[in-house]
Order: C-alpha cells, then sequence, then structure tokens
C-alpha cells in the first residue's frame, strides 16, 4: 500500500495558502480530473477523489490545524474528523457548493442521480464526561422529513400522477452552450424536479415528505472533545424518491462537571487541604474519573502547587495514552474557630517568628515608612 502524498503538494498549493487558495486549487484539479471529462479513466478518478480528500482536510481550519501538526495522523480516517471518500457520489454530495452551488453534474450536463437527495440534518449532543471518558452508545430521538404514505413520496394526489414539465421537457433542467461548457441550471417552472404536480396530495399537501419522529443509536468513541462532528450516514431527510438520504451530523458538547475541569486530554481539578496537612505532609485521597487515587502530599507543601497524576485524564483520540489528572492543592481557612484553636495559632505565629526572625507584613510596613 503506497503512502499517501502530502495534501497541499496534491492541491499545488503553499502550506500558508488562504481558504480561498485552496478552495480556488481544489475548484481547478476537480475539473481537470473530473470523470465526464476523462471518459471514466481510472486514473483520473482516483486523483479525482485524491483532491477531494485534500480539499476535505485542508478547506476545514480545525482539520487543516490537527493536519498541519501530526500530518495524516492527525486527519485519521474515522468518523468524526477527516473522510473517506469511497464512492464518487460522495464527492458530489459534499462539494459542490465549490463549484456556485450546483452539483457537478451541472457544469457537464445532465443529472447522476435519478432525483433530488434529501437534506443533511444536524443535531447537538450533550455528553457527561464519564461518558466522554468511556465512550458510548447514545440513544437520540430526532424529526426527519420522510416519504409521504398517502402519496408514496410522489405528492400527487391517490389515483393521479405528476406529469411531465412542458418547460424542460421532463429533464429538470434547461441548458445552454458556452464555448467547452454546457451549461445546465434548475427548471424554473419545476424547480429541478422534471415534473409538476396537477392535483396534490391533501395529507402532504404536494410536498411527497411529512415530518416523522425517529429513533437512532449513535455510537460514541472514547476522548471526543466539545464542537467534535460525528457523521452518520444516511441517517438525514429522505431524498426523492430513487435518489439517497441526507447525513446526520452530530456535534459533540460537553457538560460543565462538578469537579473537574478539562484541557484536552487532561483533566484538572483542586482539592482543599488544611494548613497541617501541607506543612508536615500527608497521604490523602483523589476524586478520578474511575474512583479514587491515592497522592502522597510532601512536608512544606506551598498553597497552589500542582500534582500530576499519570493516566487518570481522558483517552487521546487515535492512540492509546490517556492524558494525566492535574491536582492542585490549597489551604481552606477555617471559619469558624475555638477559643482554644486561636491561642494554639498565635503561640505557633509567635514561636515561628522567633524561631526565623520574621517580621510581620506591618513591620515591614513600618520599616518602609521610616
Amino acid at each position: 500500500m503506497s503512502a499517501k502524498r502530502d495534501y497541499y503538494e496534491v492541491l499545488g498549493v503553499e502550506r500558508g495558502a488562504s481558504e480561498k487558495d485552496v478552495k480556488a486549487a481544489y475548484r481547478k484539479k476537480a475539473l481537470e480530473f473530473h470523470p465526464d471529462r476523462n471518459n471514466g479513466d481510472a486514473q483520473s478518478e482516483a486523483k479525482f477523489k485524491e483532491a477531494a480528500e485534500a480539499y476535505d482536510v485542508l478547506g476545514d481550519e480545525q482539520k487543516r490545524q490537527r493536519y498541519d501538526q501530526f500530518g495524516h495522523a492527525g486527519v485519521g480516517q474515522d468518523s468524526f474528523s477527516g473522510t473517506r471518500f469511497t464512492n464518487i457520489e460522495d464527492i458530489f454530495e459534499a462539494f459542490g457548493d465549490v463549484f456556485g452551488g450546483g452539483m457537478f453534474g451541472d457544469l457537464f450536463g445532465g443529472q447522476r442521480r435519478s432525483g433530488r437527495a434529501g437534506r443533511d440534518l444536524r443535531i447537538v449532543l450533550e455528553l457527561g464526561l464519564e461518558e466522554i471518558d468511556k465512550g458510548i452508545e447514545k440513544e437520540i430521538a430526532l424529526k426527519r422529513a420522510e416519504h409521504c404514505g398517502t402519496c408514496h413520496g410522489s405528492g400527487a394526489k391517490p389515483g393521479t400522477s405528476p406529469i411531465a414539465c412542458a418547460t424542460c421537457a421532463g429533464r429538470g433542467q434547461v441548458q445552454r452552450s458556452q464555448g467547452f461548457f454546457t451549461m445546465a441550471s434548475p427548471c424554473p417552472r419545476c424547480r429541478g424536479a422534471g415534473k409538476v404536480i396537477e392535483s396534490p396530495c391533501a395529507e402532504c399537501r404536494g410536498a411527497g415528505l411529512l415530518q416523522k419522529k425517529a429513533d437512532l443509536s449513535i455510537q460514541v468513541p472514547a476522548g471526543v472533545e466539545e464542537g467534535m462532528t460525528i457523521r452518520v450516514s444516511g441517517e438525514g431527510d429522505v431524498g426523492q424518491p430513487g435518489a439517497p438520504r441526507g447525513n446526520l451530523h452530530v456535534v459533540i458538547k460537553e457538560k460543565e462537571h462538578k469537579v473537574f475541569q478539562r484541557s484536552g486530554a487532561d483533566l484538572m481539578t483542586e482539592v482543599p487541604c488544611s494548613f497541617a496537612q501541607l506543612a508536615l505532609g500527608d497521604t490523602v485521597e483523589i476524586p478520578t474519573l474511575r474512583g479514587r487515587a491515592e497522592m502522597t502530599i510532601p512536608e512544606g507543601t506551598q498553597s497552589g502547587k500542582v500534582f500530576r497524576l499519570r493516566g487518570q485524564g481522558l483517552p487521546q483520540l487515535e492512540a492509546r495514552a490517556r492524558g494525566d489528572q492535574l491536582v492542585r492543592v490549597f489551604v481552606e481557612t477555617p471559619k469558624h474557630l475555638s477559643q482554644r484553636q486561636k491561642e494554639l495559632l498565635r503561640e505557633f505565629d509567635s514561636i515561628d517568628q522567633e524561631r526565623t526572625g520574621k517580621k510581620t507584613f506591618f513591620e515591614k510596613l513600618a520599616d518602609y515608612f521610616e
């Protein structure tokens, strides 16, 4: 298996190229290697897919940052970073907007699909750190477009059928030639459907679609982060009869945790300690996502000291390693002291000053003015 080429080399742009330059370079490559222009040549098709894969990464700011830092390993071929294009139709669906809003087929005449594909849907999925730590299969409910059961998606009243559009002769497009290209645009009368409905279905009012509830099971890998998107193919709105469904994009949102804060794969927490524990040293129990862990506080530890518990963080995506847990200790000052406690503290402070010769803050302040 040959190694992947550098994505910048594939598109022929410098590493500092702007988003506009990357998009223009991809458009040029896609036109050059488009299957319709190369009579189905296998090598051209492979280069067409390679260019699409490169643009999928370099055209996305987050993916591009990971690629610049980690190379191909940073944009592994999984469900939420990087896209594996095994089918030309996936590329048409994903990047048709690069060519001014139409599908690639619009530039070369004719349609590649038997109808319009369904819309992509987007939902936000909230997860707790415990769920992110282990990975989870999450049950979700959403509303999406389904074919009308009365007209079976045709949009026409039962017993009738749509008729061919007279404006485009049923093609769904009107075409005009301009130099090398045959430019095509959706028919203004039928809006690209190729057919018109004279007697609309009463159930869906001629749309052919109804909003229905769907229950899905989403597999979320361990270690996902806020803002990441999991693409679930074929779970969006239904398309026109004969066309594929859209996709579902699940955007990850992290719930705020009562104990931990997150920084990448590392977790951070704060643990209150008494003055005696920091001064004399102690062994304390620390909460982690997977239970409790013991941590040794050395004698003479200063308030604010940060300790690192190795491997007690979250799983790292595309790696077997885990992050760490950072524990900041601080002195918790008691609010209500007994008379005996106050006496002991004053005695301790007096002995400490005699032993070390330290001046109080007010003594230092008096020296300053003198």
